[in-house]
């Protein structure tokens, strides 16, 4: 019995890995800041004396956008921001990653795999973009995004 709750634990760990990087600093990959896409996720590890780990389902993400500065474009890098609706994240920014353009498509056709194997369209988002702003017409802020799985 021992036997197969290890290899259940191992098929996790050798899931199929599409992307990983690090934030990079003068285009070199010198921080303790660490980005990996597989299947349904992306994960976001940081730090070297105390560890954060964070993960985004990819169907949660609203929009992305790529912002490079003329720094960024000198040392090859730039960053790419996700609008999402997950709850700790309500936007994730993967800062100075190298090939920039390339991941804001390889993301955003993945999203798009992501919703469709889920069977999420627009209607299902509708609402969740204005997380945690206040109304025109009213005095209270919106409240938090209440979780699409349960």
């Amino acid at each position: 019995m021992a036997k197969e709750k290890f290899s259940a634990l191992d098929q996790l760990e050798a899931d199929t890995v599409l992307w990983s990087d690090r934030k990079r600093w003068l285009g070199m990959p010198l921080t303790f800041t660490k980005y990996t896409v597989d299947n349904d996720r992306l994960y976001v590890k940081t730090g070297f004396f105390k560890s954060e780990m964070n993960e985004l389902l990819l169907y949660r993400v609203l929009d992305l956008k790529l912002i490079r500065t003329f720094g960024q474009k000198l040392t090859g890098v730039g960053s790419v921001i996700l609008y999402c609706t997950d709850q700790s994240h309500h936007t994730l920014e993967l800062k100075n990653i190298k090939k920039p353009e390339k991941i804001y498509r390889f993301l955003s056709e993945l999203v798009e795999q992501r919703r469709n194997e889920k069977g999420i369209t627009g209607r299902e988002l509708y609402g969740t973009g204005s997380l945690g702003q206040e109304h025109d017409d009213c005095d209270h802020p919106v409240p938090p995004f209440a979780d699409m799985d349960n």
